[in-house]
């Protein structure tokens, strides 16, 4: 039997993904829009597949889901501090248009994750 593993998980590896991403284009920045927008960016986005692994470590089921929703909040803050970072130039059309995409698909992913973590597990 093969146990279930954080990087099986789909949404963590698109999350993954995703604040490396961000990192790259933010670590090019000038250090006002670093020190005023950056931070606040990556750190939003780093703690969805953050907050994604501490729910999958956690034992009890509605612990993991707890943390699973918590998630879906980092992933709003993300696409807020996406807006303000296209208004401000401070990113081209292509990255916007790809931070966008992914973080609107991460809460269809994470609510996968949720179903599966209620359904699979007793408590």
């Amino acid at each position: 039997m093969k146990y279930l593993m954080l990087n099986d998980i789909d949404c963590y590896k698109r999350a993954l993904r995703l604040s490396n991403y961000v990192w790259d284009i933010i670590i090019n920045w000038d250090l006002f829009a670093k020190q005023t927008v950056g931070v606040q960016f990556v750190t939003a986005v780093d703690s969805i597949s953050v907050i994604i692994a501490e729910g999958f470590e956690r034992f009890g089921k509605k612990d993991k889901v707890k943390f699973y929703h918590y998630s879906f909040g980092s992933t709003k803050e993300s696409l807020d501090w996406n807006e303000k970072s296209k208004l401000r130039k401070m990113l081209t059309d292509e990255q916007y248009q790809y931070i966008l995409n992914e973080l609107n698909e991460l809460p269809k992913e994470i609510n996968q994750l949720i179903q599966f973590t209620n359904q699979k597990l007793k408590q």
